[in-house]
């Protein structure tokens, strides 16, 4: 399986011309097996209503479903887990709440986060942020290939690396120990979505 993660944005999707489902299925049809669905600004309703296709999309091809921060529309689509940050959900709760068999992803950002959550029983880090990047503007808190590669020196689990990663910096991601990647606006803004996760996979997976 690949180290390639999805993590969908509606509006860079929209401005490329694309719906969500769109952009998921032609990535999983790309190779894809992991698809995040963070979307803040949807109603519930609307989240639902495209979780529910994106449940179907994924599980069609075999790939992971994690719904970010919204335990309820996880637990409603059957999604294979969930990605909480350092400001949601506690992830002991959302453990409680899931069960012990579905996926519990966690963003760290720093050195003493990750170690705060070492001794649980999350299944992955999402680490960040890499690179400078559109839709996280702040760049005080960039880790660079450096902190990433401490990090995942020091995790006790898989690590995704997020933040800026697109075909121009992802080979530098496999230098650094982390397990793979995740990307935004390299596969949800191109032209074609397909053939940008095809790129991208190859350079992760084959160099």
């Amino acid at each position: 399986m690949n180290r390639l993660y999805l993590v969908t944005d509606g509006p860079i999707a929209r401005q490329a011309g694309h719906t969500l489902p769109y952009v998921v299925e032609e990535a999983c049809r790309a190779g894809v097996r992991w698809v995040q669905l963070r979307e803040k600004d949807l109603s519930t309703r609307d989240f639902l209503d495209v979780a529910t296709q994106l449940k179907r999309i994924t599980q069609a091809y075999e790939a992971r479903l994690i719904i970010n921060d919204r335990v309820d529309i996880a637990l409603a689509v059957d999604a294979d887990g969930v990605h909480v940050g350092q400001d949601d959900m506690p992830h002991a709760l959302v453990r409680r709440l899931i069960g012990p068999n579905r996926i519990i992803g966690l963003s760290v950002n720093t050195l003493a986060e990750l170690e705060a959550a070492r001794d649980t029983d999350l299944d992955y880090f999402g680490v960040a942020t890499i690179f400078p990047t559109g839709t996280k503007p702040d760049t005080s808190s960039l880790l660079g290939l450096a902190g990433l590669r401490v990090i995942c020196q020091r995790a006790n689990r898989p690590t995704f690396a997020i933040g800026g990663i697109n075909a121009a910096t992802i080979r530098s991601i496999r230098e650094t120990g982390a397990t793979g990647a995740a990307v935004v606006s390299a596969i949800c803004g191109h032209p074609s979505p397909y053939e940008a996760t095809r790129a991208l996979i190859k350079l992760l997976d084959n160099g």
